[in-house]
């Protein structure tokens, strides 16, 4: 792909006015670049003229880690024009074959901070190329999540059933493992995380203590700390693996902003009344698997209008998870492009 220079937006303000000799004060400048115009909109201050948005995908194998992958983030930041840099979350657990029973997961191998080191490189490059320009939020899984990774989705659920007192040491494993990766990508620079929960889906457990109990206080240990430190987390509700009822049990997570599917099993959400729900702003409204995937460009232009018109006036337009990695990065600049021309009624 070819490389563009970076896409900085240029200040809004002219300089001072001059006429008949007599200087006049100018009007006070916009935002500078991408960087100060999300911390102005997360201040409560948007640009009624401009609606911010952003896609996520995975990159190939090759791209995955390390220098490569920082590289191909920059790349596709550029090409798509997007409002921030998102880092995706490639160092994931390998299987362990030794899971077989709950007793198992106390066995669990901690992963110090050089498991990290190919991630960790990708956030420092990062953080050195773009933080000048544009804020940069590291994608976190849960806990739950990297469990799933080490024994497979079902058998996780299986045994936290079975005994979650057994399989609650090896969450506390991984949650020790990820504060030291999470620590560091705070020391690298990075202003915020993407920060994913997984558990509460409908059917997902027979009894929802297992979620309340045993995955929900592990979730938090990051999420807390980080939106403590950091100005711009994402809380992502995901429904990768199974839709939801409603969104009770995520409602006091913390985080900035809120990022999850306005459809649920038996309904279609509102976005003012998903921002309501969770009393911050909403970043969605777009079905990854709809328009977005395979729409022609004059109905994607269409939704995309309508969308913004019905959200919240603090609203980032986004898909509802991370989008196919076959997705035409050109598709996505068209959405975004609008988006920018795009502001919110009054």
């Amino acid at each position: 792909m070819h490389r563009r220079k970076f896409l900085g937006l240029a200040p809004l303000g002219a300089g001072a006015l001059i006429a008949g000799g007599r200087g006049f004060a100018a009007p006070s400048a916009g935002p500078a670049n991408k960087r100060e115009r999300m911390l102005q909109w997360l201040a409560g201050k948007p640009d009624t003229h401009y609606t911010p948005a952003a896609f996520f995908l995975h990159f190939g194998p090759n791209f995955k880690t390390g220098s490569a992958a920082a590289q191909r983030h920059l790349e596709f930041f550029r090409a798509t024009d997007m409002d921030f840099v998102k880092i995706q979350f490639e160092q994931t657990y390998d299987r362990q074959p030794n899971l077989n029973t709950p007793a198992d997961w106390s066995k669990l191998k901690l992963q110090k901070l050089d498991f990290y080191e190919a991630q960790l490189q990708t956030v420092r490059d990062l953080v050195k190329a773009a933080k000048k320009d544009a804020l940069i939020v590291m994608t976190l899984y849960s806990p739950f999540m990297c469990a799933g990774h080490c024994a497979t989705a079902p058998v996780l659920r299986r045994h936290l059933e079975e005994n979650p007192e057994a399989v609650k040491r090896g969450l506390e494993i991984l949650t020790e493992s990820q504060m030291l990766f999470v620590r560091a990508c705070v020391q690298a620079g990075v202003d915020g995380f993407y920060m994913s929960t997984q558990g509460s889906e409908t059917k997902q457990f027979a009894n929802p203590k297992i979620f309340l109990n045993y995955v929900k206080p592990f979730d938090l240990v990051a999420m807390k700390e980080v939106s403590a430190k950091c100005p711009f987390n994402i809380l992502h509700v995901c429904d990768y693996n199974a839709p939801y009822a409603g969104y009770d049990a995520t409602l006091d997570y913390p985080g900035q902003v809120v990022n999850c599917n306005p459809k649920l099993t038996d309904k279609q959400l509102p976005l003012p009344e998903i921002a309501r729900m969770f009393k911050r702003p909403y970043m969605g409204g777009l079905d990854r698997h709809g328009l977005l995937a395979s729409g022609a460009p004059q109905a994607i232009d269409t939704e995309v209008k309508r969308v913004i018109q019905s959200a919240p006036r603090q609203f980032i337009l986004g898909a509802d998870c991370t989008v196919a990695a076959e997705t035409d990065w050109k598709r996505l600049r068209q959405i975004i492009t609008l988006a920018h021309q795009t502001g919110h009624p009054s």
